[in-house]
């Protein structure tokens, strides 16, 4: 049987030990200090483990909420830039005050050099042989 690696496996095993333990007490008297102390252990790992499942749900849910908020702020912000943009302008470098970008105009490309045609060897022509 192999090793069990996750929490949840290695609180599965130690759970049925304490059942098989606590089945058998009658018959190891010798070990009910360790089976005490191993029982107490094993609830407060599985009140813990509830704990952290609560917390991951929760943490699923303040995700969404979160996403959910992002995405309604953002959409707020962009109708702002666009008021923004419109109240100062386009060309306003007060615009740049509030990380957009002003309007400067585009840079003119420099015009594309005609690449001169590379003089080409005349192609090899077939000798005309008379069709049969």
């Amino acid at each position: 049987m192999a090793r069990e690696t996750t929490y949840a496996g290695i609180l599965g095993e130690l759970v049925r030990l304490n059942a098989s333990l606590a089945a058998n007490a009658s018959d190891l008297g010798h070990l009910e200090g360790a089976r005490a102390r191993l029982d107490k252990l094993v609830l407060q790992a599985q009140e813990v483990a509830q704990r952290q499942s609560a917390l991951t749900a929760s943490k699923q849910e303040a995700s969404k909420e979160l996403l959910a908020l992002l995405t309604a702020a953002q959409r707020v912000a962009v109708g702002i830039q666009k008021l923004l943009t419109e109240h100062y302008g386009l060309r306003s470098e007060k615009l740049a005050e509030f990380n957009l970008q002003p309007f400067r105009g585009r840079r003119r490309q420099p015009k594309p050099e005609t690449p001169t045609p590379a003089p080409t060897a005349p192609e090899p022509t077939a000798p005309d042989h008379p069709k049969v």
